[in-house]
């Protein structure tokens, strides 16, 4: 039983990530887990705290990717792959970025899920903004771009391939943006 609640969160992300908020329900979610809709009302009162607690747990995985990223890389460059490789993983396993498969129905979202997920692309923007200002001051970083214009452009880049070359190309296309972003940020 003390697994249902992961298994519960990983199913609801999944879901969320194919089919977005609208696109899934408990019945969806009690039918891959193997439980009652009973059940998952006991964890998540509503399909709104699920989401909420799915969006949680995807957060705190990236946060702590970041944090491994930069203790295992110290060049920015090598920094930014590390991180589109976290983006590659959606597109080898078929998967959108939660975040912005919330944000697409953004309009639908009740508030708490907005901030949420505006809180996941400012965390990211925040920290590929301090990894760029680092390697810029070490001449790793061009200096054609701003800080936050170069964050913009890494992720609207990984967030557009994850989209983009889950329908083309997969791997190899995602590999070619990767390329080609590298390549622009290179000092």
């Amino acid at each position: 039983m003390a697994n249902t609640r992961d298994d519960l969160l990983a199913c609801a992300e999944d879901l969320i990530r194919t089919h977005g908020y609208s696109g899934y329900s408990y019945a969806d979610a009690a039918e891959r887990v193997g439980v009652r809709k009973a059940t998952i009302h006991y964890y998540f009162p509503t399909k709104q705290d699920l989401t909420l607690a799915a969006l949680q747990a995807y957060r705190d995985r990236y946060k702590m990717a970041m944090t491994s990223i930069e203790n295992d890389f110290d060049n920015a460059l090598d920094r930014i792959d590390a991180y589109a490789k976290l983006y590659l993983l959606g597109v080898e396993k078929g998967l959108g970025c939660l975040c912005s498969a919330l944000s697409a129905e953004l309009e639908n979202l009740p508030d708490d899920l907005k901030r949420g997920t505006a809180s996941f692309f400012r965390e990211h923007l925040d920290w590929i903004e301090r990894v760029i200002a680092k390697g810029r001051e070490k001449g790793e970083i061009s200096a054609d771009f701003t800080n936050v214009g170069a964050a913009r452009l890494v992720i609207s880049s990984l967030e557009g391939a994850l989209m983009m070359e889950r329908l083309l190309d997969g791997t190899a296309g995602f590999e070619i943006t990767l390329k080609a972003l590298r390549t622009s940020l290179t000092a």
